[in-house]
């Protein structure tokens, strides 16, 4: 007996049967639920019709809340970067939230939070972060431009007042999209306590927002920061985000301002202090296409005309488009100039550089004597005129001494040095004080303050050493290496190759090779993206120029000995070349004579160089006459790099010669044949015998050829089921192509709009796609995503003086007719959480469109008949009508209104909104007048009435108006008295008494005050900016002053005396007494006297025969009676009889009638019920 262990059984799976052909299918991915139904179809059937109806509803229902109404897409290829502003009240976390999603984004801390930050988040996205302070007038103006909001809310405290008027004005402007953020939660030690402030803060944020609104929750901080994982899931949220445009964004253009300069020149600040202030404006244009020379408003400031638009190099561009997931280190880009971070920035004439506080202070130490030579020449009495008029001077030693009238005019001016001044430190210190913090101002070199959020030492440092000041150095080109560069130039690419073109007459090859060493050094020394480095290098290196100059020329002059008379072959080809381009040059450009060029240089002063300070050299690439007679960049400029002994040229061009290929329709052998087809065969009519071509001949042949082969063919293929698969195959194509031309699959109306509207951004973006952006920008305006700087002249002196960069600034766009001041009609609702309802003709704080602006408003209400009747208190719960004098804005704009934006109130500060209706003074608003008159001669029912008016021509414009007396005595104005004077005769329906009081009501038009005054918040001085406050109610007014108002006596309350009136007793006349019921005839008669025996009447005594006469027909009359009564009696009961009868006839076929009736309706049910199942089954059913 073996011990071994015997070795079990391999499983061997089956290959054939039910079970392998099942599990072969669901290797392949057959379902089994197609299985089960063809199975057992019933098991899947529907169970209940009612409960299926309703799961369709709902999902019909909830698809079709998807639906939106699609808009044409018109964001261009690089929109600009995404306005994100941060909302909250004071010290919940703003600035902090700020500083971790830059550093989340750019690996980079930022100190201060000063105006738009702009960061690059990822491949095809920019952000621009903001920043919103408790100021009523920066979240107006801030809810207009915002793509999102983060609202911040602190969970400790719960929902503030600021949250939610935040909300209100983003519902009137249009909505953007709005993400809550939770703060301060490190503050609950409960777990259970902190779930549920979460679900009530949660719930109450969808009420105010949608259901569903994200809701960020910030759990707490770690060394001042928050977690880096929340912030980064925060940052990835806003990346991903998707917007929906808004009406009034994507109709206006405006710009986020991100960096201002003042452009005044400093004599006319140094002469008048107090005069209007050039200034250029940079920023992202956003919405819609902005035109040179349009309007626009800012908000704050008021209505300008641009003076001129330029469009510059993008500061933070977004990285090259290739396929990676991460950006690199140098595409994580951050630009906020008035935080002082951003690099390098290019203007229209200049660069800015950068420098760190320790460049400053070296920079500070070396300009410092200069500096004081400024301060000195600016603090004398008399001016550089004067001075030079006395002054006299020598060039040289033995030479003679000029006066004033020999020097040019223009070595007077000393502009370099007061620009220098302009920039200096000290000043921008001054300047600034206010916006900084007051704990800085021993540092000369800090310029900015600490955020509302910062709360420890330790970032206050951090942000010192963070700090950078802009400084502006002038680079121009100059002959000696004496004078440091001033100005680095700056142009765009079309006049960077106007000035480098080379010169249109030149007299010898020496001028041309000259102006190619000018290239060479303006390409390498003066490209917009040196770096400090290569500034430093370029000064060094100036020094021994000369020297280098000198060695080339001395090496130039030996190739020329070696080579001799062979030297004039060279470059023939390239000499022909510029002779081509010098001619071409000589040819007026008419487009720029005719519209100039986008970004040509406006600063005269570039054109000439100086020399040391005093001379002047004139560079004939440099005028403007060269410029405007230069290559034209329509132009092609013809390439010289060609060489012609590669075989790829020499193939180019081979098909031009006679040997060539030619193409079939230009070949003339084939075009030759195709004639000799078309005319070859012809009939000679003389002899009747038809002539035919060779080629006609080979094309029968080859005929007869394939009729045979054809006939081989359908021999062969005479099989049936051959024939039977080509016809259906044949019946398959045609169905498919039918069902591509007249199906649509499941296209539905809304998806045919979305594919126009797809179809319409397409045509939109392929219009100019081709066009450079110079010539573009003179058809369509400058476009959204361009980086601009617009120049606007005559802005208050305010504003510069009083600068902040906490506050933004915008410029908002106006439509052709939204510069015009006119009447508005609106309809207007009192907030329910205003705890004051508004009055008529107090004035009010409008915010609509880009304005800001206060206006007395006038409320009404529509009559049933069509009168708008004037309002003196707005209604409580009610939409009511209201009237102003102010700035033309389209239908439809939705606006808001306020009492006072100055300081902040406890309550509720938004106290109406509303929309505009309508643009024009139609609706005539009317206020009830009532004029009172009394009788003074009154007859029946006519009356003279005077008081009421003062003329006869005031009596005929009323003739045929209705009047009332108080008692409730309607009458009628007839026609004016000629004494006394305004006295009339009037008619009524009853008699009036001399105590009568008769009035008319009439209704009296009101005009609208034309009052319109804009807030102009951004002038004040930055401790002020948010209590700004205009014109003041009457209520303001008495109370400010102190005033007490006098009562009308007549408006007091009095006790009621009434003196009691004596009635003459009621006579009614005998005719009416008889008229009149029993009821209502009088009954309480005075008892009359006895009759005097005069007027007593005597007794009548009768006959014998008249007694026995008159007792005759009183019998007659008895019986006549008796019988007439006994008759009346049978008939009485007859028809009582007749009556009983009838009742139940009537009543039998009322009986009748209810039972055909029940039985109708059972029927009729039956019906409808069957209807109901049939239909709720899927099919209807034929009876």
């Amino acid at each position: 007996m073996d011990e071994k262990v015997r070795k079990q059984k391999k499983h061997q799976q089956k290959h054939s049967g039910p079970k392998a052909e099942r599990k072969k299918q669901k290797k392949l991915g057959a379902s089994e639920e197609e299985d089960e139904r063809k199975r057992n179809p019933k098991a899947f059937a529907v169970q209940s019709a009612v409960r299926m109806a309703k799961t369709f509803h709902r999902a019909q229902d909830i698809k079709t809340k998807k639906h939106h109404i699609p808009v044409v897409d018109r964001t261009p290829l690089e929109p600009p970067p995404v306005v994100i502003v941060v909302v909250g009240p004071p010290k919940v976390g703003k600035s902090t939230l700020i500083r971790c999603l830059i550093k989340n984004f750019t690996r980079q801390k930022l100190g201060d939070i000063c105006g738009p930050v702009t960061i690059v988040s990822g491949k095809k996205r920019r952000l621009t972060f903001i920043e919103c302070t408790n100021d009523i007038n920066t979240m107006i103006d801030l809810a207009k431009v915002a793509d999102l909001v983060l609202m911040l809310i602190d969970a400790s405290f719960g929902f503030e007042m600021e949250t939610f008027e935040f909300l209100n004005i983003c519902q009137v402007h249009g909505f953007p999209r709005i993400m809550g953020v939770l703060t301060h939660l490190d503050s609950f030690k409960n777990n259970n306590t902190l779930r549920k402030t979460k679900k009530k803060l949660k719930h109450r944020f969808w009420t105010e927002v949608y259901q569903g609104a994200k809701l960020f929750y910030l759990s707490g901080m770690v060394y001042g920061e928050y977690q880096t994982q929340e912030v980064k899931n925060l940052g990835r949220f806003i990346c991903v985000m998707k917007f929906r445009p808004l009406v009034w964004q994507s109709s206006h253009p405006y710009v986020l301002v991100d960096r201002m300069e003042d452009l005044t020149d400093p004599e006319n600040i140094r002469t008048n202090p107090k005069c209007d202030r050039t200034v250029s404006l940079y920023g992202y244009l956003r919405g819609a296409h902005l035109k040179n020379k349009s309007h626009i408003h800012i908000p704050g400031i008021g209505d300008f005309q641009v003076g001129s638009v330029n469009f510059l190099p993008d500061p933070c561009p977004l990285p090259d488009a290739q396929k990676k997931r991460a950006l690199n280190e140098k595409e994580r880009l951050l630009y906020a100039p008035m935080a002082g971070v951003g690099g390098l920035v290019y203007d229209k004439d200049a660069v800015y550089i950068d420098f760190p506080a320790n460049h400053v202070n070296q920079h500070q130490e070396e300009v410092r004597p200069t500096t004081e030579l400024v301060q000195s020449l600016i603090d004398t009495h008399a001016t550089l005129d004067a001075k030079m008029a006395v002054s006299k001077v020598s060039l040289f030693s033995s030479s003679a001494i000029l006066d004033p009238t020999d020097v040019n005019k223009q070595s007077r001016e000393q502009e370099g040095i007061k620009e220098k001044h302009v920039w200096d430190p000290n000043i921008k210190r001054e300047r600034r004080k206010v916006v900084f913090s007051k704990e800085d101002e021993e540092d000369d070199f800090s310029g900015s303050c600490d955020s509302e959020d910062s709360d420890q030492a330790d970032e206050e440092d951090e942000n010192d050493d963070d700090l950078g000041t802009y400084l502006r150095a002038e680079c121009k080109e100059t002959a000696t290496g004496d004078v440091p560069p001033k100005k680095i130039q700056k142009l765009e690419k079309v006049q960077r190759e106007v000035i480098t073109e080379e010169p249109a007459f030149a007299d010898s090859e020496d001028e041309l090779e000259n102006s190619e060493e000018d290239d060479e050094i303006w390409e390498a020394g003066y490209s917009g993206h040196s770096s400090e480095e290569e500034l430093e290098k370029e000064s060094v290196g100036e020094g021994s120029t000369a020297e280098k100059m000198k060695t080339q020329s001395e090496k130039e002059s030996e190739e020329k000995e070696e080579h001799g008379a062979l030297r004039w072959k060279d470059g023939l080809q390239q000499k022909a070349a510029e002779a081509f381009l010098r001619q071409q040059e000589t040819v007026p450009n008419l487009r720029k004579l005719v519209y100039g060029s986008v970004v040509e240089a406006e600063n005269s002063e570039e054109e000439e160089e100086e020399l040391g300070g005093l001379f002047k050299v004139s560079l004939p690439q440099k005028s403007k006459k060269v410029q405007a007679n230069a290559l034209d960049c329509s132009h092609f400029t013809p390439d010289t790099s060609h060489n012609w002994d590669l075989e790829e040229m020499l193939n180019s061009i081979r098909d031009c010669f006679v040997t060539g290929k030619w193409e079939k329709g230009q070949d003339a052998a084939i075009l030759l044949k195709q004639d000799e087809k078309l005319y070859g065969d012809f009939e000679d009519l003389e002899t009747g015998i038809v002539h035919t071509s060779q080629a006609a001949e080979q094309d029968e042949a080859e005929n007869d050829e394939e009729n045979n082969e054809l006939k081989d063919v359908q021999v062969k293929m005479d099989d049936e089921e051959v024939q039977k698969n080509k016809r259906l195959e044949k019946k398959r194509r045609l169905k498919e192509q039918f069902d591509t031309e007249y199906d649509d699959g499941d296209a539905t109306y809304f998806d045919d709009l979305k594919e126009e509207m797809q179809k319409q951004a397409e045509l939109n973006k392929a219009e100019f796609e081709d066009m450079h952006d110079d010539t573009r920008v003179q058809y369509e305006g400058f476009r959204p995503g361009m980086y601009i700087r617009v120049e606007i002249s005559s802005l208050p002196c305010e504003f510069v003086t009083n600068f902040d960069p906490h506050y933004p600034i915008i410029l908002g766009g106006l439509g052709s007719s939204e510069g015009n001041i006119g009447y508005l009609q609106m309809r207007l609702k009192k907030h329910r959480w205003y705890d004051r309802i508004l009055k008529t003709r107090d004035p009010l704080i409008f915010s609509l469109g880009w304005r800001r602006f206060q206006t007395i408003p006038l409320y009404h209400i529509e009559d049933h008949n069509g009168r708008h009747r004037l309002l003196k208190y707005t209604p409580q719960h009610m939409h009511c009508g209201a009237s102003i004098w102010g700035p033309i804005t389209p239908q439809g704009s939705g606006f808001l209104a306020l009492q006072s934006v100055g300081g902040t109130e406890a309550n509720f500060r938004i106290a109406a909104t509303g929309v505009i209706l309508d643009l024009d003074k139609s609706v005539t608003i009317v206020k009830k007048l009532k004029l009172i008159g009394y009788p003074y001669k009154i007859f029946k029912n006519t009356c003279f009435v005077k008081g009421m008016f003062n003329t006869m021509l005031e009596v005929a414009k009323f003739e045929g108006a209705s009047i009332r007396t108080v008692s409730g005595i309607r009458g009628q104005i007839k026609k004016a008295l000629s004494t006394p004077l305004g006295a009339y005769r009037a008619t009524f329906e009853d008699r009036l008494l001399m105590s009568d009081i008769v009035f008319l009501r009439s209704w009296y038009p009101v005009s609208i005050p034309q009052f319109y005054n804009p807030v102009t918040s951004l002038l004040l001085p930055p401790s002020q900016k948010d209590s700004w406050s205009g014109m003041r109610t009457l209520g303001q007014l008495k109370h400010d002053l102190g005033i007490h108002n006098n009562p009308n006596p007549d408006s007091l309350y009095k006790p009621i005396v009434r003196a009691k009136r004596h009635f003459n007793p009621l006579h009614i006349p005998k005719e009416l007494q008889k008229a009149l019921p029993f009821k209502s005839k009088p009954k309480q008669q005075q008892p009359k006297g006895k009759t005097p025996r005069d007027l007593q009447r005597p007794s009548v005594i009768r006959e014998p025969h008249e007694r026995k006469v008159a007792a005759l027909l009183q019998a007659l009359s008895t019986i006549h009676n008796y019988k007439k009564r006994k008759t009346h009696t049978v008939q009485h009961a007859k028809h009582k009889d007749y009556l009983q009868q009838k009742e139940k006839q009537e009543e039998a076929k009322q009986k009748r009638q209810r039972q055909a009736r029940k039985k109708l309706y059972r029927v009729m049910g039956q019906q409808d019920q069957k209807k109901l199942r049939s239909s709720l089954k899927g099919g209807p059913k034929d009876n």
